[in-house]
């Protein structure tokens, strides 16, 4: 399963970071995410509850979407939230002993890096796909530039993704990107505007679409 669901994330292209209040807010965004076309469903272990959301959510929609935690710092609470029911594991930071506990487990690793040192280091540690972070002050070009002398890396950017750049991201290497804030709006979240939420996801997912038919 690992290798199909990392085919459809790769697919689709996005992956929701998403950040919330509390259980329900993180249920009713990732619902409303999903509706929109994004399978990929990273449920940040820095919203109150997340362990829960992710058993939750997981029973209630793993059939249709990709269920994943976000913003991991230890082994332990990767496995807390495989066993939840996340099957992809993501890190702002490398870690060889988080990598080694998704391996354990067969689950989709995506530690974080910033230098070509440190990307290299998280590929050749076993990572799925090395999330470059923060990418706010990187930009596309330098996912280009990485991809020149190492072709081989599959490379995920987060941070600063919007739907003016997401293409160029794509078009530049990138294999899908992680998108919060801007997929993730704080005004149709407070207004509990989930049409609108599934409506703006479907916007990063024909944007993706576009470029790649190109």
């Amino acid at each position: 399963m690992k290798d199909k669901y990392f085919a459809q994330i790769v697919q689709t292209g996005v992956v929701a970071v998403i950040r919330a209040d509390g259980p329900q807010e993180l249920m009713d965004i990732s619902l409303a995410l999903n509706n929109g076309g994004v399978k990929a469903l990273e449920i940040t272990m820095t919203s109150p509850g997340a362990i829960d959301t992710i058993r939750e959510v997981t029973q209630k929609i793993g059939d249709t979407a990709i269920i994943g935690v976000g913003s991991v710092l230890d082994p332990e609470t990767a496995r807390m939230a495989i066993l939840a029911g996340a099957e992809f594991v993501v890190s702002p930071v490398f870690k060889p002993d988080i990598v080694a506990m998704c391996r354990r487990y067969n689950k989709i690793c995506v530690p974080g890096a910033f230098t070509p040192t440190e990307i290299l280091t998280a590929w050749e540690a076993g990572a799925d796909v090395v999330k470059i972070f923060p990418a706010t002050k990187l930009g596309p070009e330098f996912i280009k530039d990485l991809k020149g002398p190492l072709p081989q890396i599959q490379v995920t950017p987060t941070g600063g993704v919007n739907l003016e750049n997401v293409g160029n991201f794509i078009k530049a290497g990138a294999s899908f990107v992680g998108v919060g804030g801007a997929l993730v709006d704080k005004k149709l979240v407070a207004e509990k505007d989930w049409d609108g939420l599934s409506a703006l996801a479907r916007s990063f997912i024909k944007a993706v679409e576009l470029v790649r038919k190109k």
